[in-house]
C-alpha cells in the first residue's frame, strides 16, 4: 500500500489560499493554483518511485512459542532492504484477546539496510495466544508518501500455566523423593528391574542377597533393582463446565493443567512416556504418548489447546474412547469434578471398565470454600440453610470417593494449593510399589 503522508496533504492544502488570493488579485494567473497541485502531486510520484521498493523488502516475525501466564516476552519485527533502505521505519501488530501488546506501535532507526523494532507481550489468559497481523510504513526520502507492507503469520503461541514455576517445583518435589528408584534395596518393592550386583553393606535389606553369586564369588552380594521405565501415562483433562467453574478465584481446569504438568516434567524424567487427553462433551485432544525431556515443550504446547467450556461431561463417550486408543497396560490420571451421586453415576460406570486393564488414579481438588460454609457456626436460618446443603453435598462427595476407592482406582484428595505435590507424590508411591 502506498499513501500520502500528513506532509503531503498539508502541502497540497497549503496552494488552496495562495491559489484562491492569487485569483482575486489577478484573474489571469488562476492557473497557479492548478500548477501548485500539480507540482506537488509529481513530487509525491518521485517520492513513491524513490523510496524503497515494497517488494524488496523483507518482514520477518521473531516471537516465543510458549508463554507462562503473568510472565512478560520480548517479540520484535526485523525488516531488511534491499534496495535504498529508509532512515526509519514504524511498525505495529495485532494480537487476539488472549495477548497484550505494548507498545501499540513502535519505531526503529535502519542501519545497514536492516532494522528492528521490540515490543513486549502479556499473556492475559492461559490457551492458544495468536499474533494475527503485523505492519511496517516507511517514509520516502521527500517525506510525502508512505509506503506499507502487512502479513498475517498467523503465529500462535501456547500459553500455559507459569512453567517455572512447576519445574521449580518439580526439581524441589523430585530431589526430595530422588533416593527411590535408585538405591531400590533400602525398601522392598521399590523397583523390580535388576540393576546390579554389589558387596552386602551394613543397612541393606539381607531378602537382596544373592547366594548363588555370593557362593561364586566367596562373599555377601546383594542384588541393586531401578524402578522400571517406558510406562505410559494419560493425563486425562475433564474441560467440562464444572471444570471451568472458579475455586479459590481459579478456574479449576488452570488448576488440574498446573498439576498435570508438573506431573509430566516429573514422569519424562524418570524415563516413563506421557500423553494428553481432554474431553468434555466429545473428546477434543489426544496426543498419543510421547517420552524424553525434550518432549515437554510439546507437552505445554498441547495443554494450552485444552480451552474452557460450557458444555457438560460426557464420560461414556470421552472414556470410552480413551480405553479404545490405548493399547498397553496405562497409568490414566483423570482430573475431573462431580457435583453429587447423580452426576457422576454415568462417570462410575465408565471408569470400572477402565479399572479392569489400566491403573487409574483421581485426582479431586477439594472444595475448602464448601467446607468452610459446613463447619461455620449458623447465625440465622439462611446460614442453617447454607450449612446443611453444604453437608449434603460433601457426604455425597465421600460416597462417590468411597466407590471410586472399593472398584481399585486411587484417589489424590487435597487442598488446591497441595495437589501438585500430592499428586507427584502418589506416583511416586506408584512406581515404588511396582503397581505400574
Amino acid at each position: 500500500m502506498i499513501y500520502p503522508t500528513s506532509r503531503a496533504v498539508v502541502a497540497m492544502a497549503a496552494g488552496a489560499p495562495v491559489a484562491l488570493l492569487v485569483g482575486l488579485i489577478q484573474p489571469g494567473f488562476w492557473v497557479a493554483g492548478a500548477a501548485w497541485v500539480l507540482l506537488v502531486a509529481a513530487l509525491t510520484l518521485i517520492d513513491a518511485a524513490l523510496g524503497a521498493p515494497r517488494d524488496h523488502t523483507t518482514l520477518v516475525l521473531v516471537a516465543p512459542g510458549v508463554m507462562g501466564t503473568g510472565e512478560p516476552a520480548p517479540m520484535s519485527l526485523r525488516l531488511s532492504f534491499e534496495r535504498r533502505p529508509p532512515t526509519e521505519v514504524e511498525v505495529a501488530a495485532q494480537v487476539n484477546a488472549r495477548l497484550a501488546l505494548a507498545p501499540e506501535r513502535a519505531s526503529a532507526p535502519v542501519r545497514q539496510s536492516e532494522c528492528e523494532a521490540g515490543f513486549e507481550l502479556t499473556p492475559i489468559r492461559r490457551g492458544e495466544g495468536e499474533i494475527e497481523r503485523v505492519w511496517a510504513r516507511w517514509r520516502g526520502p521527500f517525506g510525502l508518501v508512505w509506503k506499507q507492507i502487512s502479513d498475517t503469520p498467523k503465529k500462535t503461541i501456547a500459553i500455559t500455566p507459569n512453567v517455572g514455576a512447576v519445574k521449580d517445583e518439580a526439581i524441589r518435589l523430585f530431589s526430595r523423593d530422588a533416593v527411590f528408584g535408585i538405591k531400590a534395596q533400602l525398601e522392598t518393592g521399590d523397583g523390580s528391574e535388576f540393576h546390579a550386583l554389589r558387596e552386602l553393606v551394613t543397612g541393606m535389606d539381607r531378602r537382596t542377597i544373592d547366594w548363588k553369586q555370593s557362593a561364586r564369588h566367596g562373599k555377601l552380594l546383594a542384588k541393586e533393582f531401578r524402578t522400571e521405565r517406558n510406562h505410559p501415562v494419560i493425563l486425562a483433562v475433564d474441560t467440562g463446565r464444572l471444570m471451568c467453574e472458579p475455586l479459590a478465584g481459579v478456574p479449576r481446569i488452570d488448576r488440574a493443567i498446573n498439576a498435570a504438568l508438573l506431573m509430566a516434567f516429573v514422569s519424562l524424567k524418570l524415563g516413563d512416556r506421557v500423553g494428553f487427553f481432554g474431553f468434555d462433551a466429545q473428546p477434543r485432544l489426544f496426543s498419543g504418548a510421547v517420552s524424553g525431556a525434550h518432549a515437554f515443550p510439546l507437552l505445554q504446547r498441547l495443554a494450552a489447546r485444552l480451552d474452557y467450556s460450557t458444555e457438560e461431561t460426557n464420560y461414556t463417550l470421552g472414556l470410552t474412547q480413551l480405553g479404545a486408543a490405548l493399547e498397553r497396560r496405562s497409568l490414566i490420571v483423570v482430573f475431573t469434578d462431580f457435583a453429587d451421586q447423580t452426576s457422576a453415576q454415568l462417570m462410575l460406570e465408565n471408569v470400572s471398565r477402565l479399572i479392569r486393564r489400566h491403573l487409574v488414579l483421581f485426582v479431586i481438588f477439594r472444595d475448602e470454600e464448601l467446607e468452610a460454609i459446613a463447619r461455620r457456626e449458623p447465625v440465622d436460618p439462611e446460614a442453617v440453610s447454607r450449612a446443611v446443603t453444604a453437608e449434603a453435598l460433601l457426604r455425597e462427595r465421600d460416597v462417590v470417593i468411597a466407590r471410586l476407592v472399593r472398584m481399585g482406582a486411587h484417589i489424590v484428595d487435597a487442598p488446591v494449593a497441595a495437589v501438585g505435590p500430592a499428586l507427584l507424590s502418589a506416583y511416586l508411591n506408584l512406581k515404588r510399589r511396582d503397581l505400574l
